[in-house]
């Protein structure tokens, strides 16, 4: 029986939130977790979906008729079973010979070994495995489906942290970059269990417009000094520097100044502001101080994200 296997990694987004999308440098870190995806033809014309969370709890479980997926069935089914469908049929499109086959079905499992919650990508992991089961780009893909900046679709490709630009959307410049501090034992990632709408703040971006070039500039500063910083007290400066000129695009005040103000090191957004992840300098262990926060998820940068010589 014909089987196949592709994996994706999970992401971070360090530098660059917001502006990336105008063309600003970001500096993007692959995660050592993922979502792999396993496919199993069978005779019965049928695709079998069922998507495992970390826990092994099923969080999708679908089947449709393969001869129907061009028809009507997208647009039935609950709102995660529409955009599998919109994923498969725009997949169909940009390769025709893609699932061709109306006598052929696929039983389809994918498992991902990260917390759903926790907003590493189930997303952009999902777009990259369709994309190699249908050998097609998967920037074409994610333009079509979900957009962004796709600085997710190449981390989930890349085994080390990247530095990402978007000039061309679908052939993005990535270039991979040897951001693993001497002081990383000294950065932590912590879950904030929330999510916040960020509508506002992308509103308030929009109405910036005029600024964005020169913001541009100076986070493409940062992220080449970040990358060849190698003492924590001057990246603690380029990270607050980061939050400062971020905080006049979004029209936010930093997470550091609404829920740690008292906090001894330097605390920075990731991704989009009210994200899942924050990340924290820290001269000892911080455990107890966001434990006492009523925050649980405290992770080790060299737990988490992924780089060459990262433990297998």
């Amino acid at each position: 029986m014909d089987l196949q296997k592709f994996y994706s990694n999970g992401k971070l987004l360090l530098t660059g939130e917001y502006l990336v999308l105008d063309g600003a440098k970001a500096i993007a870190l692959p995660t050592q977790c993922g979502q792999s995806i396993t496919i199993e033809k069978q005779e019965e014309p049928i695709i079998h979906w069922k998507s495992f969370d970390v826990d092994n709890s099923v969080w999708l479980d679908v089947k449709f008729p393969i001869d129907r997926l061009r028809g009507s069935l997208v647009n039935e089914g609950d709102d995660t079973k529409k955009r599998l469908l919109e994923l498969l049929v725009a997949a169909m499109h940009y390769n025709p010979k893609f699932l061709a086959d109306k006598t052929t079905g696929y039983k389809v499992t994918t498992y991902l070994d990260f917390n759903m919650a926790w907003g590493l990508g189930t997303s952009s992991t999902l777009v990259n495995n369709i994309a190699q089961w249908a050998n097609i780009n998967p920037y074409r893909l994610l333009r079509k489906t979900f957009g962004g900046s796709g600085y997710d679709i190449a981390c989930a490709s890349a085994n080390q942290p990247i530095i990402y630009q978007l000039e061309d959307p679908l052939h993005p410049t990535i270039i991979k970059t040897d951001f693993n501090p001497s002081f990383r034992d000294q950065l932590f990632f912590v879950y904030l269990n929330q999510k916040q709408n960020s509508r506002e703040a992308i509103t308030e971006y929009q109405n910036r417009k005029s600024e964005v070039r020169s913001a541009i500039k100076s986070i493409d500063a940062i992220c080449n000094d970040i990358i060849d910083c190698n003492r924590l007290s001057d990246f603690e400066e380029l990270i607050k520097k980061h939050e400062s000129i971020i905080s006049e695009m979004v029209g936010l005040e930093p997470v550091k100044k609404t829920l740690f103000n008292d906090y001894e090191g330097e605390i920075k957004s990731l991704g989009a502001w009210g994200g899942d992840f924050i990340l924290a300098t820290s001269h000892g262990n911080p455990t107890d101080y966001f434990s006492s926060k009523g925050y649980q998820t405290i992770i080790p940068f060299s737990k988490l994200i992924l780089n060459e010589k990262s433990p297998a």
